[in-house]
Parts: C-alpha cells; structure tokens; sequence
C-alpha cells in the first residue's frame, strides 16, 4: 500500500463504500465516514431504530469496497467488514467513536448505532 493511502487512513474522515446489496445483489453505494483507532478502522453511524441498508448488506455479505476519495488520496480498496453486535465490544469503541463526534448520547450509541471493523485486503497480506 503507498504512503498516500497509509496517510489517508492514518485518520478519519469522509469515504465512500460498496456494499452488495443483500436482496438485489447490485452494487449500493453510499458515503460514511471511517475511524481509524490505534491503527484498526471502523465504521459506524448515528443511532436509529432502523436498521441500515448498509450493515444489513455487510451482514449478508462482509466483502465490500473501501473507497478513499478526497485529495490526498484516491483508491478502491477491497475490504470485508465483521460488524459487531457484542454488547461489551461495542462498549470499548463506542466511547471512542461519540468522542470523534463531540456526541454525548453513549447508551444510545451503544444500542443503536451500526458499528463494522474493517480488515483491507492489503492489510491481511
């Protein structure tokens, strides 16, 4: 992996990514925004009630692309998602991800929020 992409994910910021979707099996497309804590990637969400499309897709199926955009660099990487249900593991990383987000509604984080680590091809290599 260049040192451009290393930077780019070195912190968070706005990304886009391509999930399959789980009924269709299109691509879906859609931007987020990725955290970068000690070096693992995650991405995440406001709470909702509502499941979103994007988790329910990661879940039907963890592989999808991690598209860094922006100007320091630009790339499509491939990546598989474990999204993280256990209550106590989301307990760990939420803290982390409300903190980015200058949020203060933890318990509703922890309940409500999607949350997936991301491992990059180019990682596990």
């Amino acid at each position: 992996m260049d040192e451009a992409i290393q930077r780019a994910l070195s912190r968070g910021h706005t990304i886009d990514i391509t999930t399959t979707g789980r009924r269709s099996g299109l691509p879906r497309r859609i931007e987020l925004v990725f955290h970068n804590f000690d070096g693992r990637l995650f991405l995440s969400g406001v709470p909702s009630h509502r499941k979103r499309s994007w988790i329910a897709n990661m879940e039907a199926d963890p592989n999808f692309t991690f598209h860094l955009k922006g100007p320091g660099a630009t790339a499509h990487l491939p990546a598989t998602a474990r999204v993280i249900t256990d209550e106590s593991e989301r307990r760990a990383i939420m803290p982390l991800v409300a903190n980015a987000w200058g949020r203060r509604d933890l318990e509703a984080m922890v309940a409500n929020s999607p949350l997936a680590e991301v491992s990059l091809a180019d990682q596990a290599a």
